[in-house]
């Protein structure tokens, strides 16, 4: 029998009271500029840049996210990557004590909320959209999109012999090897996986570019004509080849009870529900593929894997959940859209990234019957049923206490734990964005706080093994079935939250400055989405 050593045979060593403390922390990564890196592909204004970034690291946040664009890096021809101004990046991130969160960003720059850049997808491939419009998302009036290539050619091999799928994975792979030092010294914390437009698993169902405004129910944009071809063939299975693609669905702008699909329950006949299910569980199927090489690729680094869902809020109170519907987002108040992703992420190891955590019903319009808390609270609940780790981020620019203060909440929804981990907590938070306007001495000085509080009142802890796991990835575990996957489709009760955080930046003389601060914004802006 092998003996075992007294030291093997010593209690685990009792944590510290501070110890005990950091197991709260949530570390915050702050989203660079869209532009940091030029068209002709440059680090932009490094000098500047270097300020802003040591700015960051005396208010004690932990990193930054940026987007490496397909557009740029792989800009010249098919397989031609240049990595030289992203190398730039991050040794300057690096010398200025920051870690990076990445982001593969195989989407176009431009056409949605926010964005005032233009990056385009690479132009060897436009030029295959030349002759092939159909490679690109496309509504039923026939309007291309070219954010993102269709799910459709996932798998054929239109680009110069390669399908879209292995274009992904040799960038990812690329990537790698190129970055091979930083992975090894852990730099980067997560690799995002693009998976949509703005990065997002979803369909491009509300376009700006198109005319889309807020709160208009959407589009489906399952029209090209290889997803036309693609439901053609699952009807034809289902026993079903007279059922085409709907055509009472309405346009972009219409309300749920402006069209006969959500109007009058279409989505809920036998052939609703079959479409409904053909096109979201196809793009489960989109980013179950694409994270199995991303997997593939950095298998063996200390990161992780994550991928953003989008807060898709308004008519969440909707009966139809339209917006939602169109976007690829099967939910309805009995049926979980959302479980499904978390447990497809669920085999890959990855990070459920979600955003609008810093939104609020009571400043959303009534007509857009819009619920942000409530949807947050349930994806957050759904990704830690399926025992992943859950990320956020804020959907748009918010500056004032309550926005912050609704951000904390999201963040730990039962407050801190003094004396074991804290139940819920999200894995990271990542700020949008950097910007001169945060930079202001006051929106900065409060952001400080923000930071403080996110980091349960502790110091800035380097050690991320201190708060989280660190652990090299591990090969994805096998295959799950489309079946199993929606049985986490059946709704459960979410988790409950707390009415308010225990970590305020700010108490009621601070919310009533920042609600005139708000109500300022909406008569500028016209809305808060």
């Amino acid at each position: 029998m092998t003996e075992v050593s007294t030291a093997d045979q010593e209690t685990p060593t009792p944590l510290h009271d501070e110890e005990k403390m950091l197991l709260n922390y949530v570390p915050i990564y702050v989203m660079l500029q869209l532009d940091i890196i030029s068209s002709d592909n440059v680090l932009q204004d490094k000098a500047g840049l270097e300020r802003q970034l040591m700015q960051l690291k005396e208010a004690s946040v932990d990193g930054i996210m940026v987007d490496v664009w397909w557009g740029l890096v792989e800009s010249k021809g098919s397989k031609q990557y240049d990595w030289s101004a992203y190398k730039s990046l991050f040794q300057l991130v690096q010398q200025c004590g920051l870690k990076s969160q990445v982001v593969m960003s195989f989407h176009q720059c431009g056409g949605n909320v926010g964005d005032t850049v233009n990056i385009p997808l690479p132009q060897w491939v436009l030029d295959v959209g030349k002759t092939d419009p159909d490679i690109f998302y496309t509504n039923r009036a026939g309007n291309r999109n070219t954010e993102y290539l269709t799910l459709g050619v996932d798998s054929l091999p239109l680009f110069e012999g390669r399908t879209a799928v292995e274009i992904y994975s040799d960038f990812m792979k690329s990537f790698r090897e190129n970055m091979g030092d930083y992975l090894q010294a852990e730099h980067f914390t997560d690799i995002e996986v693009g998976l949509g437009p703005a990065g997002e698993l979803r369909y491009p169902s509300y376009p700006e570019k198109q005319g889309w405004v807020f709160p208009g129910i959407g589009e489906f944009q399952c029209y090209d004509k290889y997803l036309k071809a693609d439901y053609k063939e699952a009807a034809i299975k289902e026993g079903h080849p007279e059922w085409e693609l709907p055509d009472n669905t309405g346009e972009y702008n219409d309300k749920p009870g402006s069209t006969e699909f959500f109007g009058s329950a279409g989505y809920s006949t036998a052939k609703g529900k079959f479409f409904l299910t053909w096109y979201s569980n196809n793009l489960l199927k989109h980013g179950d593929q694409i994270l199995d090489e991303a997997n593939k690729a950095f298998l063996g680094c200390s990161v992780k894997l994550a991928a953003k869902v989008s807060g898709i809020h308004w008519w969440y109170k909707d009966d139809s959940h339209a917006a939602e519907l169109t976007a690829g987002f099967y939910n309805l108040n009995d049926r979980d859209g959302y479980r499904p992703i978390a447990r497809m992420l669920s085999r890959h190891n990855a990070v459920l990234n979600f955003t609008c955590l810093e939104m609020r019903d009571s400043e959303q319009p009534e007509n857009a019957k819009s619920g942000p808390q409530e949807l947050v609270q349930q994806v957050l609940s759904g990704g830690w049923t399926e025992n992943i780790e859950v990320a956020g981020e804020n959907a748009l620019p918010r500056y004032d206490h309550t926005a912050y203060n609704q951000i904390l909440l999201n963040c730990r929804p039962n407050g801190v734990s003094k004396d074991v981990p804290p139940k819920l907590k999200l894995t990271a938070l990542t700020y949008l964005r950097l910007s001169d306007e945060l930079m202001q001495r006051k929106n900065f000085e409060l952001f400080k706080t923000f930071v403080k509080k996110l980091h349960a009142d502790q110091n800035y802890c380097p050690d991320l093994r201190k708060y989280g796991k660190v652990v090299p990835l591990e090969r994805s575990k096998p295959k799950v079935q489309i079946e199993d996957l929606l049985k986490a489709s059946e709704t459960i009760q979410p988790f409950p939250f707390d009415k308010g955080t225990d970590m305020s930046v700010g108490g009621p003389l601070a919310d009533y400055g920042d609600s005139l601060y708000i109500s300022k914004t909406q008569l500028t802006e016209g809305k808060i989405r």
